[in-house]
């Protein structure tokens, strides 16, 4: 029979296995899972004729707004007021008919998941008309800055993380005050990084004291919350700092009308990620930051510092640390202690 000592390698050995398999299954269900479940429900796109146009003409936008479909959700308005919705981000594209042609607008403003899905969507309707599209992208934006909203939410998060990971594994009890200066600190550096490397991708985006501050304001809400649950946490809190990260590029970069009914309900809902995003994307086009994308950063941000400045008991810093307290009673029942005693 296996003594207890030879049993325990075996039974760390199945428990590793299972987290394993356990860290395999949320991650799979927070980054693949959202990419393979991708397909439109209900995707707003509109249909446009103007007033003046022959009824005949009417009959068939009329006919394709009525058209029962799972996948669009259509918009039968005129060529003025499609464009107000596209520049309000109501739908994602626009079909405009006139006698003989077909116009495909859209925005280099809108989420670029949702335009490419919307271009290929109304791209195949007019295909399906017999007719020829000209497609006029209103707002264009580069490749760059089509991917600089989500890359400068995601390394905000990634500079306020690494800093506050080795701050808790180098210092071994940080007080409040350093873990406030190294939050902020993060944030500033992280900020004059992603500056950096925008100006770097497409010199051309507008980095104005608006565009600025919503950044900062990012950042630090990003690092408060961070070094909050350090504080409480450990570096145990890296088992949930860790997989929000990987939901930033598989959620937060998706419009919600692409996203699976319950990944929309249950991830992309809430993840500050989007709202980062959406508002840098904004900023970007020359708009400005939205109330509720400024009421979630200056909540989390406040949550974060009350949660770093509250007097209370820190979390142990990590395992490596430990000190075991042997007494002089403990170290005489060690092996061979009694031979030292002998006389």
């Amino acid at each position: 029979m296996a003594a207890p000592r030879d049993r325990r390698p075996a039974v760390l050995a199945v428990v590793a296995a299972v987290a394993g398999a356990v860290a395999a299954l949320v991650l799979g269900l927070l980054t693949f899972g959202v990419q393979a479940t991708v397909h439109p429900h209900d995707l707003p796109l509109a249909v446009a004729v103007a007033d003046d146009a022959p009824p005949q003409l009417k009959g068939v936008a009329g006919q394709l707004a009525a058209t029962p479909s799972d996948e669009v959700e259509w918009h039968l308005t005129t060529p003025e007021g499609a464009r107000a919705e596209l520049g309000d981000d109501k739908v994602y594209g626009v079909l405009e008919l006139a006698a003989g042609k077909a116009t495909v607008v859209l925005s280099g403003a809108v989420n670029p998941s949702g335009t490419q899905v919307a271009q290929q969507v109304l791209g195949g309707v007019v295909q399906g008309l017999g007719l020829k599209a000209e497609v006029v992208t209103l707002n264009p934006a580069s490749t760059a800055g089509r991917a600089a909203p989500l890359a400068a939410s995601a390394l905000l998060w990634i500079a306020g993380l690494v800093a506050g990971m080795l701050a808790a594994v180098l210092v071994e009890r940080p007080g409040r005050g350093s873990r406030l200066l190294g939050a902020l600190t993060a944030s500033v550096l992280g900020v004059g990084v992603v500056v950096g490397l925008l100006r770097l991708w497409d010199s051309s985006l507008p980095l104005d004291a608006g565009t600025l501050g919503f950044l900062l304001l990012v950042a630090a809400a990003f690092a408060l919350v961070q070094a909050g649950l350090l504080r409480l946490l450990g570096v145990r809190a890296m088992a949930v700092l860790g997989p929000l990260y990987l939901m930033a590029p598989a959620v937060a970069g998706q419009v919600p009308e692409l996203l699976d009914p319950t990944y929309r309900a249950l991830l992309w809902s809430w993840t500050p990620f989007r709202f980062s995003t959406e508002t840098l994307r904004d900023l970007f086009q020359g708009g400005t930051a939205n109330t509720t994308a400024l009421l979630v950063f200056g909540g989390m941000a406040l949550v974060g510092l009350v949660v770093v400045l509250l007097p209370g008991q820190e979390a142990e810093p990590h395992p490596a640390d430990g000190v075991v307290d042997v007494g002089v009673h403990q170290a005489d029942r060690l092996p061979g202690a009694e031979h030292q005693h002998t006389a």
